[in-house]
């Protein structure tokens, strides 16, 4: 997939669940929770034992049901072992302009982390068509619906304290997409309710998610 084709699934989900420092079973196992439910765009967070591994096995196991983007990337080295791996786009926290530029080197999409609208502006330059606002609860819904007035060609996805109470007010202020954590893949989840914790979650999300749009 192309970059911008990997740009159109990730707003057509709404959301991207967010798989950290699980085991390479979990992880299979909680991705095909999560496609079981209907969310087929995942991040294999870098600060998890084997996240590289992790993801060319999904990629393995899952083939084209799956969109696995690798998060946590603090450099160009970690991008292009995550690319090799198979990650059809990479996310970040800050903004690093080297990550940029080796993701488009390999046509891969770049979701850099960004928190002011110098940053944003200055991702959208260095080719990042869509950007992470992190953490995004800690600015609000309202920082989102005011920085897309002057920079309405950037998507942003919304990650950091976004769950069930707050993601349609996130997507309404004009996110394009929300990342979700423990809330739907976390291993919390699993050791109280099992897998059929993060489909129950995960369905809810995308209801969430669906309401949201049509409003």
């Amino acid at each position: 997939m192309s970059d911008l084709e990997v740009l159109a699934k990730v707003k057509s989900e709404g959301i991207c669940a967010i798989i950290r420092k699980l085991s390479p079973e979990q992880a299979i196992q909680t991705t095909a929770a999560l496609i079981e439910a209907g969310v087929s765009v995942i991040e294999v967070a870098f600060n998890t034992a084997g996240a590289a591994q992790i993801i060319s096995d999904l990629k393995e196991t899952f083939g084209e049901k799956v969109t696995i983007g690798a998060g946590t990337v603090l450099d160009s080295e970690t991008a292009r072992i995550a690319i090799l791996a198979g990650a059809n786009f990479i996310l970040s926290p800050t903004l690093n302009l080297d990550v940029l530029k080796i993701c488009q080197k390999y046509n891969i999409l770049a979701i850099p982390g960004v928190y002011t609208p110098t940053e944003m502006l200055t991702a959208w330059e260095n080719g990042a068509r869509m950007v992470k606002i992190f953490p995004a609860v800690a600015v609000g819904s309202t920082f989102i619906r005011q920085v897309k007035g002057p920079l309405d060609q950037l998507d942003i996805m919304a990650v950091g304290g976004i769950n069930a109470e707050n993601t349609a007010e996130f997507l309404q202020a004009g996110a394009s997409c929300v990342g979700i954590g423990s809330d739907i893949a976390g291993q919390k989840l699993v050791e109280t309710g099992g897998y059929q914790a993060i489909i129950d979650s995960a369905k809810q999300y995308k209801t969430i998610i669906a309401n949201a749009k049509i409003k």
